[in-house]
């Protein structure tokens, strides 16, 4: 097969594997499990078409899972082309939903076109990224354009250009991100909903997972269109998006024979039916249907059905976890119930990573921002947000290093906005929010505005001492002053205990006098141990 013309290079490396071997093939299966687990909240949300169940991320991470998990309990998978066997029968036996069933059908593709005495080179991959788009179609009794079909086909057709294995592979990922980009001009609930096409997404992934362990780097994050960002979330559905309610999926062991009948049977009773095979007379059948026990008996007349699986859609997009949420560590009681009657789920201040990760999963979110709201809790959050991830949560810290520039990003907070979005303009804000504090020292010691003795009252800017004095008041005006010098529009003041009763009219009163077109905040915090803190934005 001749080399492709002007196809760019595949990402550079010390060396590109020439040939896949049995390695290989198990950190594709650990990169791609990896992968699609870092992802799956990110599919879900995804997930419009056939029905808006949320679960695309999920069945796919599960599938590889099961794939993953069949390859490593095989011994005697010791060439590329058995381990793609192992892989493919793990995947097709332990499929989730019809976004699995079809990847499964693309990793049989790539097990039926290696031999165990020669290599799996470029040439190989052409042509299992082929038959792997044919059988998926095969599977699918009414396929369906912009959808993982169509990113799958696109994927082998541009591989069909012939290469080195890297070359190839850079090919494929490359033409699956385009055809993932343009899934919304194929399909009009994908363009009505402002997503890309969840299981399209997600063979993206499979197929870049590939790509790093062949040529050593990820390439469809680099090459990912802007114009229609795969990490768009559509909002919730008010239906499921079928006249059907449930799924029915299972194992069947038939011949190859009866199964023409059952595509037929099925596809009378419901949609979105898809039949998978090992290759060795076993099945993985997928049918949404009103009428479950007709499926099943559709699958009795032509063999035995096992493990069956029935989901109600009503049910399980009633239950569907709220899309995003925030979590906050809040340092007093006073604090706690500001950032709660925002609606922010809230840790108690000195928590560790491993009850910050509790209250990130309970608050059932596929999405979360974590505010840490100190500096000496920034490390805790962070190792939390990275046991949340393992989870399949997607965790964003924004390093708020002080409660108000909490409270000025979850001012901010728009529900109604993606993601990312509200992410940046929470941060954004809390970036443009000084904050300074009244503190008491606990011993002598050198600042930058001179010594100070134990006893004494500090006033701090952003972490840093730049006022010693002797009362909290006196302290706490001349912070303001500071901070007015520079210019504010709004300043939000916590008054904890050990501050005199007239603190929050005092304080207010000397803002209206110096700068009266400053809006002034004033809560109690209830805070022991600082008396005093102020945000400026």
């Amino acid at each position: 097969m001749s080399s492709p013309v002007d196809r760019p290079a595949a990402t550079p490396q010390l060396v590109a594997l020439g040939a896949l071997d049995a390695a290989a093939i198990r950190r594709w299966a650990d990169v791609a499990v990896e992968l699609l687990e870092a992802h799956r909240s990110e599919i879900d949300g995804l997930n419009v078409f056939p029905v808006a169940d949320r679960d695309t991320g999920t069945n796919l991470a599960l599938t590889l899972r099961a794939a993953q998990e069949a390859l490593e309990a095989d011994p005697g998978a010791d060439t590329a082309a058995a381990a793609l066997r192992a892989l493919a029968v793990g995947a097709a036996l332990g499929a989730q939903g019809n976004s699995g069933a079809i990847v499964s059908q693309v990793l049989r593709g790539l097990a039926e076109s290696g031999l165990d005495d020669a290599p799996y080179d470029g040439v190989v991959l052409t042509s299992g990224l082929l038959r792997g788009a044919t059988l998926a179609r095969s599977a699918v009794v009414d396929p369906v354009e912009g959808t993982i079909l169509t990113v799958a086909a696109a994927a082998a057709n541009s591989a069909a250009l012939g290469g080195t294995l890297a070359e190839v592979v850079t090919a494929a990922v490359q033409a699956a991100v385009d055809a993932l980009s343009h899934t919304p001009e194929q399909l009009a609930l994908l363009a009505e909903s402002g997503v890309v096409d969840a299981g399209g997404r997600g063979l993206v992934l499979l197929l870049d997972a590939l790509a790093q362990v062949v040529t050593g780097a990820p390439i469809a994050e680099a090459v990912r269109p802007p114009a229609t960002p795969a990490t768009a979330l559509a909002e919730p559905c008010e239906s499921p998006g079928s006249e059907f309610g449930y799924e029915v999926q299972y194992l069947l062991d038939a011949s190859e024979d009866g199964i023409a009948a059952l595509r037929t049977s099925l596809a009378a009773l419901g949609d979105s039916v898809v039949i998978a095979g090992t290759g060795g007379g076993t099945w993985n059948v997928h049918v949404h249907v009103n009428d479950v026990g007709a499926a099943i008996e559709a699958g009795i007349d032509v063999g035995r059905p096992r493990r069956v699986r029935v989901v109600s859609f009503a049910e399980q997009i009633a239950a569907t976890p709220p899309r995003s949420a925030l979590v906050a560590i809040a340092p007093a009681a006073g604090l706690a119930h500001l950032f709660a009657g925002e609606g922010v789920h809230i840790v108690a201040t000195g928590a560790d990573a491993n009850a910050i990760a509790a209250a990130i999963t309970e608050s059932a979110a596929a999405q979360v921002v974590l505010l840490p709201n100190a500096a000496d809790t920034t490390g805790a959050a962070e190792s939390a947000a990275a046991l949340a991830r393992r989870g399949g949560v997607r965790v964003v810290v924004i390093p708020t290093k002080s409660p108000v520039q909490g409270l000025a990003a979850v001012a901010v907070h728009d529900a109604s906005r993606s993601f990312d979005e509200d992410v940046v303009a929470m941060a954004e804000a809390a970036a443009a929010t000084r904050h300074a504090e009244v503190a008491i020292a606990d011993d002598d010691a050198l600042t930058s505005v001179g010594m100070c003795h134990a006893g004494d009252i500090l006033g701090l800017i952003d972490g840093d001492v730049v006022q010693v004095g002797h009362s909290k008041v006196s302290v706490a005006l001349a912070l303001l002053d500071r901070l007015l010098g520079v210019g504010a529009e709004l300043m939000t003041v916590l008054v904890g205990e050990g501050m005199p009763d007239n603190t929050a009219a005092l304080l207010t009163e000397h803002v209206r006098e110096r700068a009266p077109l400053t809006e002034v905040s004033v809560y109690a915090s209830g805070d022991a141990e600082r008396p005093l803190i102020i945000g400026a934005e």
